[in-house]
């Protein structure tokens, strides 16, 4: 059996095999409701783009 096809069917045996993207929100005021509800108390939010985009995410201190 090729290598090729190895590496295949381990990639669909273990899904894709890849790390979670961090979760992201639209607004601040739902990043904060996000951290409320799961009990995170010292964090900041990240804006991911310069400009225009608004998108957030949480990173915990």
């Amino acid at each position: 059996m090729s290598t090729h096809i190895q590496n295949r069917e381990i990639v669909i045996k273990n899904g894709r095999n890849r790390k979670p993207r961090p979760k992201t929100f639209k607004s601040e005021e739902a990043a904060n409701k996000y951290a409320e509800s799961k009990g995170i108390k010292s964090f900041e939010l990240v804006r991911l783009r310069h400009g225009l985009s608004s998108k957030v995410k949480i990173v915990e201190k």
